[in-house]
């Protein structure tokens, strides 16, 4: 039975996940704040973690970025009022695995913690890969971290996921549901621009500083891969 920590300081809704995500076979837990939430992540490890945003002392931004900066690799779905673009991409850019704004269906929810579970929290970390060396970039999971010309290209996590996926798969194109499900763990939706806005992320951090290639591509219409190609 897969363990959900759900980090929720409104009583009703933490009670409202808990009961449906119970009743859908997991074992759902729940605190009130994040110091108590990020307690929980260290010691307890739960295969997935609900996080509201707007909490009293650590708020949901800091417990992603601590659990993250901590080597915790447990799935984190973020359910929020807070529903601009730029705060849904800043959680994922920090660490955050999927984003809900409130109101959502349970139904919904129950769906993204399921696809998070089965992801799993080995793959949310990609330290135990070996390095990745292309031309003048290197991939280093051990620091997850994308180097060009030897100097970091300052990648998040998610950042280094997506670039990371890519070039196992070099010079094959993924599809945005493929890297969707294998980096967020979940599948598209309708004008779901996620893999979009982190690609363009990934051409500004490495193909820009990279001297004499361009690494990211896009196949239109299908999806993008990484392969080195001189540039002009």
């Amino acid at each position: 039975m897969a363990k959900v920590l759900i980090i929720e300081d409104d009583d009703v809704i933490a009670r409202g996940m808990a009961v449906h995500l119970e009743a859908a076979g997991f074992d759902a837990v729940g605190v009130a704040n994040g110091e108590t939430g990020m307690a929980r992540l260290r010691y307890e490890r739960p295969d997935v973690c609900v996080l509201d945003l707007m909490l009293p002392g650590i708020d949901g931004w800091r417990v992603i970025e601590q659990a993250r900066d901590e080597g915790i690799g447990t799935p984190i779905v973020v359910v929020s009022a807070r529903g601009t673009e730029h705060d849904r991409v800043h959680a994922l850019e920090i660490g955050a695995d999927d984003y809900l704004v409130k109101p959502f269906s349970m139904k919904e929810l129950v769906a993204r913690v399921r696809a998070a579970a089965r992801r799993g929290v080995s793959e949310a970390e990609p330290r135990r890969g070996d390095a990745i060396v292309i031309e003048e970039l290197r991939l280093d999971p051990n620091n997850v971290q994308a180097y060009v010309d030897g100097e970091s290209a300052d990648l998040t996590p998610t950042e280094f996921r997506l670039i990371y996926t890519l070039a196992r798969e070099q010079g094959r194109v993924l599809t945005r549901d493929e890297l969707l499900q294998r980096v967020w763990g979940r599948r598209a939706t309708h004008r779901d621009r996620t893999v979009d806005v982190f690609v363009r992320k990934l051409r500004e951090k490495v193909d820009r500083r990279a001297q004499r290639h361009t690494f990211i591509h896009t196949r239109y219409g299908v999806g993008y891969k990484l392969e080195a190609l001189p540039k002009a």
